[in-house]
């Protein structure tokens, strides 16, 4: 059984499906803590929100490709992972402080690109610093 395990397909497998579930209960968080409905608004054709969701799921999906790259076991690749989430999540919360003169989200959520842009970038940006410190 435990060549099963070791098969290098079957890894490929395991990465593939624990990442697609934690992109999908990170994004979830995300959606929890934005005044807007991400899907709602990609659906009326939101372009700041569409922007700003894409940063995050880049974002997610890098820490997790430096977390792959850096850890052999699952579950250490896992805990990287939501570690690096956590991070760039208080960088989200960081973004919103710095901006006191004007609301993130209200401004994504009325398709304010030059925001939905600045946001995807700092989550682009964010996860090549927090994936590049994973160890």
């Amino acid at each position: 059984m435990s060549a099963f395990w070791e098969n290098e397909m079957i890894h490929i497998a395991a990465n593939f499906s624990v990442v697609i579930l934690c992109l999908v209960l990170f994004l979830a968080i995300f959606e929890l803590v934005t005044k807007y409905k991400n899907w709602e608004e990609i659906k009326k054709g939101n372009m700041a929100v569409a922007m700003a969701t894409g940063g995050k799921i880049f974002g997610i999906a890098n820490i997790f490709r430096y977390s792959i790259d850096h850890h052999d076991s699952l579950f250490t690749m896992i805990g990287w992972g939501v570690y690096g989430f956590v991070l760039l999540l208080i960088g989200y919360f960081i973004y919103e402080f710095l901006t006191p003169k004007f609301n993130i989200d209200d401004e994504i959520a009325n398709d304010n690109r030059a925001v939905g842009f600045i946001s995807m970038v700092i989550s682009i940006g964010l996860s090549f610093v927090i994936g590049a410190s994973i160890r």
